[in-house]
Parts: structure tokens; C-alpha cells; sequence
């Protein structure tokens, strides 16, 4: 089963955990040479944060590309970057996923909700929003699935407008809720790097 391959994947790569401002922090180190950092809020485990990186053809690390939380901010030092910045009324994409479902949202689209459409490609594999008065496109992937080897399903894809804002949902899959739910018994085995133990207690 693809998915449980994706877990073996996760329990095989060499993992170091750290907790720190309410949060776990995990980071992975896959035998490509793949990196994944994750953060979960240490009370309900959500999770809050996961960025990937990986090496390039010269073996220099790559920047870390966000899958889920807010968008990097400029690396420090990039201050030649700080004269050039998106306009902070420009459309901005990020995903943060609640426990049952996967969500995006959209920031700085100002139209009526029924200006918007969202739908599955499933041709493309990847979801669709569209604007009927075309100022908005974005083509996206949903990656959770892709590495479960699971199809995209239009009737668990719905989506809401509300301050400028659309958020989209995609309401999680039995196999992906059950491989999460076993993926955090897995962490809580990890010591934590500042306090020793497995199994972390909230305060």
C-alpha cells in the first residue's frame, strides 16, 4: 500500500526532535538526502509548520520551500531583496490544515463569493480557483495525497469567503487520518532534544 510505504519512509529516516515555544519541532533526513522540518502545537498536535529541502547538484543545500504554513520571509542578509517586495495587497496563497481537513487560504481577494470557483482537475491532478471576472487563477497540488497514491475527490472539496479571504477545504481521507494519527505515536517515542523525555507532557 502507498501509504503505508510513505510511513515506513518516515520511520526509517533518521529523526531529531526539540521542544521549544509550545511547539515540537521535528526534523527529518531522508536516505536521498532530503530534508523535512515539521512543528506541531505540543497540546493538540497540530500541526502548525512543514518546509522541505534538498540538496542540489553542487551538494550546497537548497532554500526551504513551505507545504504547510505561513510563506518564508526574506532570508536575513537578502537586504538587496528589501528594495523589490511584492506589493502587500498581491494575492497570498498558504495552506494551514486543521486535524480533519487540509485548508488554503487566500488572502487580498476583495470579491464576492460568487466570483469564485474552485474544482478538481483530476485529469491534472490538482485543484482549480477561478475568478469569473478573471483577475484570479491558481493551479494547486495537493502533495499528502499524491504520496498516499490517492485520487482527488471533488465532493470533499468545498470552499468560503469572508474578509478579503478564501478559504478553501478539503476534508481529509480515512487513510490519511489513520497514518496521522499513528505518524504522532511514532513521534512522541522521539526524546526531545531539552528535556529527555519520549513522551513530552504539556504544561
Amino acid at each position: 500500500m502507498a501509504g503505508t510505504s510513505w510511513l515506513e519512509r518516515l520511520r526509517a529516516a533518521r529523526k531529531t526532535a526539540l521542544l521549544a515555544d509550545g511547539k515540537r519541532k521535528i526534523h527529518y533526513l531522508f536516505e536521498d538526502g532530503k530534508e523535512m522540518a515539521e512543528e506541531y502545537d505540543l497540546k493538540t498536535h497540530q500541526l502548525l509548520l512543514r518546509k522541505w529541502r534538498e540538496k542540489n547538484a553542487l551538494g550546497a543545500h537548497g532554500n526551504w520551500e513551505v507545504e504547510v504554513g505561513e510563506p518564508t520571509l526574506l532570508a536575513a542578509g537578502a537586504l538587496d531583496r528589501e528594495f523589490i517586495k511584492e506589493s502587500n495587497t498581491n494575492p497570498v496563497f498558504m495552506r494551514k490544515d486543521t486535524k480533519s481537513s487540509f485548508q488554503w487560504r487566500i488572502r487580498n481577494l476583495p470579491y464576492p463569493k460568487d466570483v469564485y470557483s474552485v474544482s478538481v482537475e483530476k485529469d491534472q491532478c490538482c485543484c482549480v480557483v477561478r475568478t469569473t471576472n478573471k483577475k484570479y487563477y491558481k493551479k494547486f497540488t495537493i502533495p499528502d495525497l499524491d504520496r498516499f497514491q490517492l485520487p482527488l475527490d471533488s465532493t470533499a472539496l468545498n470552499f468560503t469567503h469572508a474578509n478579503n479571504t478564501l478559504i478553501i477545504t478539503y476534508q481529509k481521507p480515512t487513510e490519511i487520518l489513520a497514518a496521522e494519527e499513528e505518524l504522532q505515536k511514532e513521534l512522541k517515542k522521539i526524546k526531545a532534544a531539552n528535556n529527555g523525555e519520549g513522551d513530552c507532557k504539556t504544561q
